[in-house]
């Protein structure tokens, strides 16, 4: 099994458990993201969730969510992320990010960024922030905030954040050293 990750810093009205492995008897509602892959099982995040609300009146039913497994290197995380929206779940497999409305679980995007290498909240301006090996996604609220430009040729670390600027470096192939940026986080724009 996976080592996993719960950061539940934004409010959520879901409770979710990763499970070792896929029940024998699977609940009514089972959803398998992407849908469309070969051996989804094999490695899968199975992730068992009660929604708090529904898209019918009824008392909303768990459901299990199989994501499928990115890649099986340690720096590639796993885990499951509350969102700015509290109806929204991400549960990271190996990297591959699904953003879930577990209000009605048919619907889901899939983060670009194969792997995402690290999760990072920040709360206090409403985002959720994926980073990759070359730039940096945002999600809000609404869905995609913004993306930044590319910062690196090969790595992102984040160092701090003041205020609305997130400081960080990267690798830079043409000079092969890391190299300073500044993002603002309300706009995605390099400083």
């Amino acid at each position: 099994m996976i080592a996993t990750i719960f950061d539940g810093s934004f409010p959520h009205s879901w409770t979710a458990e990763v499970l070792p492995n896929r029940p024998m008897i699977l609940p009514s509602r089972h959803y398998v993201y992407p849908g469309a892959v070969e051996e989804v099982e094999k490695g899968a995040l199975e992730v068992l969730v009660l929604p708090q609300s529904g898209k019918s009146q009824e008392k909303p039913q768990p459901f299990l969510a199989t994501c499928a497994l990115g890649f099986r290197d340690p720096a590639a995380p796993s885990g499951l992320w509350s969102m700015p929206n509290p109806d929204w779940l991400c549960a990271v497999s190996g990297g591959y990010a699904y953003l879930i409305d577990t209000a009605d679980p048919q619907k889901f995007t899939m983060v670009r960024y194969r792997p995402v290498l690290q999760v990072l909240p920040l709360v206090e301006h409403g985002l959720l922030l994926f980073i990759g090996h070359h730039s940096i996604q945002a999600w809000g609220r609404d869905g995609e905030a913004w993306q930044s430009d590319r910062l690196s040729s090969e790595g992102i670390t984040v160092d701090r954040i003041d205020g609305n600027l997130l400081h960080g470096h990267g690798w830079d192939l043409i000079t092969d050293k890391d190299l300073p940026f500044t993002v603002d986080v309300s706009t995605g724009q390099r400083v």
